[in-house]
C-alpha cells in the first residue's frame, strides 16, 4: 500500500490537487481511499465510511420549494475509489461518550453528573484526532493507495508528530512494565497507603498504545511520502524550506512539490502576462530548492466536475516505481583522527538560526523553526557527551565525546 500525505499553506488547493490524485489513480484502476476533513469538488461528500469514521455525507437533498425541480446531480466516484469525509465534532463526542462511559464507576462516586451526546461540542485541537482514526483504520484495511488531504502547514507536520509523541506519553505516565499482577494489587494498594491504578486503565492505554502503533507503523513505511501544495508566489519558496526541515525532522520523505494554479505564459493581457512572468520567477524559486516539482496549469474557474479534475493532472504517483526509505541518520566513528563521534542529521531547508539542541538524558531534543522532536540517543553516543553542532549543506552535524567514566576502556 502507498500513502500519499497532501498538505501546503492555506488556499493553496492542497484538497483539489488530493482529490485530482485520488481520481486518476482510481482510473488507472487502483483501489484508492481519499481521506479529507473539507468538500471535494467533482467528487461525492463521502461513501463507505469504515467502522468508527463517519462519512459525513447528507442524503441527497429533494426538489427544492421554490421551483419544485431536482438539484443538479451529484458527482459519482469512479469504480475504485472511496472518498471518507472526516468529521472531528462526531469523532470527538463518540470519545468522549466512550471516555465517560469507561470512567464510569470513579465518576459516581464523586457524584459527577454525566454529560449526554447533544450537549457536547468539539474542542479546539480536537481535529488531529479524528486524522489519526481515519489513518489507523485504512492501515488495517487493504488499499492500493491512500490519499489523505492533511490541514495545512505547519499543522499537518505537528498532526503526523503526534502519534510518537502520545506514544511517548503514555508509556512515561503508564508504564506497561510497571504494572502489578492482579492478585497483588490489594496487598501493594495497603502497603502504599494509595489506590493503585485500575487493571482497566493499563487496558485502555495498551489498545491506544496499538492504534497510535499501527498510524506509526504506517507513517514510517517505506512507500508513505509527503506532497506539498503551493501557489507560486513571493512565500512559496519559504514554505517549502520550512516544510522540508520540518518533515525531514520527523524523517517524512517530500514526494514533490505540486506548482498549483499556473498561468498561462502567452497571454494578450498585459496584466495577465506580467502576472505569469512573476509566477514563473517563485516557480524557477521552487526549482532551486531541489526538490522535485510537479507543474499544475490554472483552469480559469474553480473545479466542479471529475472532468476538470482530469486536467490538473499527471499527479498519481506510479506504482512501478519503488519507494526509497527515509534517509538514515549515521552516526560517524572519528575518534581516531579527531576524538569524537559525529551524528548526521538530514535537514534539508533549515536555517541556522532557527535551530535549537538540547541532551535529555538519553535523548536529544531538536528545534527547527516552529517543530520540536525528542529524539532517542544511539546507544554508543549515550555514553558521550555534546561538544558542539554545525549545520552544513542542509545537514546538522552533532559532536560527541566519549565519557571516559561510562565509555568502555581498551585493555
Amino acid at each position: 500500500m502507498r500513502t500519499l500525505l497532501v498538505t501546503g499553506p492555506g488556499g493553496s488547493g492542497r484538497t483539489t490537487i488530493a482529490a485530482a490524485t485520488a481520481l486518476e489513480a482510481a482510473r488507472d484502476g487502483r483501489r484508492v481511499l481519499l481521506l479529507t476533513a473539507d468538500p471535494t469538488p467533482g467528487l461525492p461528500a463521502g461513501s463507505d465510511p469504515a467502522p468508527g469514521l463517519p462519512a459525513g455525507s447528507d442524503p441527497a437533498p429533494g426538489p427544492t420549494a421554490a421551483t419544485g425541480t431536482p438539484p443538479a446531480p451529484a458527482p459519482v466516484a469512479p469504480a475504485g475509489l472511496t472518498v471518507r469525509r472526516l468529521d472531528p465534532a462526531a469523532h470527538f463526542r463518540r470519545e468522549l461518550l466512550a471516555l465517560q462511559a469507561h470512567a464510569g464507576p470513579a465518576l459516581d462516586l464523586l457524584g459527577a453528573a454525566p454529560l449526554d451526546d447533544d450537549e457536547l461540542t468539539p474542542l479546539p485541537g480536537s481535529a488531529p484526532f479524528a486524522y489519526l482514526a481515519a489513518l489507523r483504520d485504512a492501515a488495517r484495511q487493504e488499499w492500493d493507495l491512500v490519499v489523505a488531504d492533511l490541514p495545512a502547514l505547519p499543522d499537518a507536520v505537528a498532526l503526523l508528530a503526534l502519534p510518537e509523541q502520545l506514544r511517548r506519553y503514555l508509556r512515561r505516565l503508564l508504564p506497561p512494565e510497571r504494572r502489578a499482577a492482579r492478585a497483588l494489587r490489594p496487598m501493594l494498594a495497603q502497603l502504599a497507603g494509595v489506590p493503585m491504578p485500575p487493571d482497566g486503565l493499563y487496558e485502555a492505554a495498551a489498545r491506544k498504545d496499538a492504534d497510535l502503533a499501527a498510524v506509526t507503523d504506517l507513517l514510517a513505511a517505506p512507500a508513505t511520502r509527503v506532497r506539498l501544495v503551493v501557489e507560486p508566489g513571493p512565500a512559496a519558496a519559504g514554505a517549502l524550506r520550512t516544510a522540508r526541515a520540518g518533515l525531514a525532522l520527523h524523517r517524512l520523505p517530500l514526494d514533490a512539490v505540486v506548482a498549483n494554479r499556473l498561468l498561462p505564459t502567452a497571454s494578450p493581457d498585459p496584466w495577465l502576462a506580467d502576472l505569469a512572468d512573476r509566477q514563473r520567477t517563485h516557480l524557477k524559486e521552487l526549482y532551486e530548492e531541489g526538490a522535485p516539482v510537479r507543474e499544475v496549469p490554472h483552469l480559469g474557474r474553480a473545479p466542479r466536475t471529475p472532468a476538470d479534475l482530469a486536467h490538473l493532472g499527471p499527479l498519481a504517483p506510479d506504482p512501478a516505481h519503488a519507494a526509497a526509505p527515509a534517509p538514515p541518520w549515521p552516526v560517524e566513528d572519528l575518534r581516531a583522527t579527531e576524538g569524537a563521534l559525529v551524528w548526521r542529521v538530514p535537514l534539508p531547508g533549515a536555517a541556522k538560526s532557527d535551530l535549537g539542541l538540547v541532551r535529555r538524558g538519553d535523548e536529544l531534543a531538536l528545534t527547527v523553526g516552529p517543530f520540536r522532536r525528542l529524539v532517542p540517543l544511539p546507544s554508543a553516543l549515550r555514553r558521550c557527551t555534546v561538544t558542539g553542532a554545525a549545520l552544513r549543506d542542509g545537514e546538522l552535524r552533532v559532536r560527541f565525546a566519549p565519557d571516559p567514566g561510562l565509555w568502555p576502556r581498551t585493555p
